[in-house]
C-alpha cells in the first residue's frame, strides 16, 4: 500500500471516528434524541393544589389511558407556572395541567393534548353560586351576583396586569374604571347596602383571583357592601358556600373540573348560571415539543 493511499485511509477512518462520536453524543442512547417523552419529564406531569377538580381529572387520564409509570405532582398553581416557565426559557420538555382562561397563554406558546378519550370533557362554563337564603337576605347582593357575566378577554386583562406587577385589587379597579358600562349594568337599578357585610370564597387559581377582586370592587363601590375574601382550597370554598360559612363563589368550574363538589352538595346552594363562557381544561405542553395526544404519551 503506497503512502498517498495509506493517507486516504487514514482520513477516512478519522472521519468514521468523529461522525461516529457525534452521533453517539447527539442520539445514543439516555440522550433526549432517543428518549420517550416520558424519559424526558421524568413520568412526570406537574399538576397544582391535589383538591383541584383538574387533578381528579387527570389521575383518571392516567388510568384510562393506561399510564401506569406516570406520576402526576402536587404543587400549586404558582409552582405550576414557575417550572413551566424554567423549562421554557430552556427549550426543555414538559407536561402540564392547564387551564384557559390563563395569563400563561398569553406569555408563552402553548397547547392542549388531545384527549380522545374526552376525559377532561368540552369548554367548560365558570358559574356563580350562592348560599340558600341569600335572595332574601341580601337582596341587592344577589341582583348582581346574577347579573355579573364577563368573557374571557375580560379576565386575561386582569391577569395579565396582576402577572405583571399590580396587586390583585389595583388590578381589579383598573378593569372596573376602564369598564365602567359593563359595570353599570351589572349594577344598574340595585338598592344600596349601607356597610352590610359579605363573604367572598375563592380557590387561588390566578383566573379566580381576577375575578373574584372585580365582584369584590364592584360590590364596595357601587353597592356599598364591606366584603371579605375568603382564600381556600376547592373542597373548602364548596362547603362554605353550602353551609354558610360563605355568601357566594364566582368560581364553580362545570361541569366537569368541580362535578364531584356540585353533586356532594346539590340542594345546599344555588346556582345561579354561568359569569363566563368558553373555558377548558387539560394537559399543555409548549408548541416546541413533538407531541400532540396524551395518547403519544404512551409511545415506547
Amino acid at each position: 500500500m503506497n503512502k498517498l493511499m495509506k493517507s486516504f485511509l487514514f482520513a477516512g477512518l478519522s472521519a468514521l471516528v468523529i461522525v461516529t462520536g457525534c452521533a453517539k453524543q447527539s442520539g445514543g442512547a439516555g440522550t433526549e434524541a432517543t428518549q420517550t417523552i416520558g424519559d424526558q419529564v421524568k413520568h412526570e406531569i406537574i399538576g397544582i393544589d391535589p383538591g383541584a377538580g383538574i387533578m381528579k381529572s387527570t389521575d383518571q387520564a392516567l388510568k384510562d389511558y393506561d399510564l401506569k409509570d406516570w406520576k402526576l405532582v402536587e404543587g400549586s398553581g404558582a409552582a405550576m407556572t414557575a417550572a413551566l416557565d424554567k423549562a421554557y426559557k430552556d427549550k426543555k420538555p414538559i407536561i402540564i395541567t392547564g387551564w384557559t382562561p390563563h395569563w400563561m397563554f398569553g406569555k408563552y406558546d402553548l397547547k392542549y393534548l388531545k384527549d380522545p378519550k374526552n376525559v377532561y370533557g368540552g369548554d367548560e362554563q365558570i358559574h356563580t353560586v350562592v348560599r340558600n337564603g341569600l335572595k332574601q337576605d341580601e337582596p341587592s347582593a344577589y341582583a348582581l351576583l346574577d347579573k355579573f357575566e364577563w368573557t374571557p378577554e375580560d379576565m386575561a386583562k386582569v391577569m395579565v396586569a396582576i402577572q405583571d406587577g399590580k396587586k390583585p385589587e389595583e388590578a381589579a379597579a383598573e378593569w372596573v374604571k376602564d369598564n365602567a358600562a359593563k359595570v353599570d349594568e351589572w349594577s344598574k337599578d340595585i338598592p344600596k347596602a349601607d356597610g352590610k357585610k359579605l363573604k367572598l370564597a375563592y380557590v387561588a387559581w390566578d383566573s379566580e383571583i381576577a375575578s373574584t377582586n372585580v365582584v369584590k370592587n364592584v360590590l364596595e363601590t357601587k353597592l356599598g357592601y364591606k366584603v371579605d375574601m375568603l382564600q381556600v382550597e376547592a373542597g373548602p370554598m364548596w362547603a362554605g358556600v353550602s353551609n354558610g360559612d360563605a355568601d357566594a363563589i364566582v368560581a364553580a368550574w362545570l361541569p366537569t373540573t368541580h362535578k364531584d363538589y356540585y353533586e356532594k352538595y346539590k340542594g345546599k346552594f344555588e346556582d345561579l348560571g354561568p359569569n363566563l363562557n368558553g373555558t377548558k381544561i387539560g394537559l399543555v405542553v409548549p408548541s416546541y415539543m413533538d407531541i400532540d395526544s396524551i395518547e403519544d404519551l404512551k409511545t415506547k
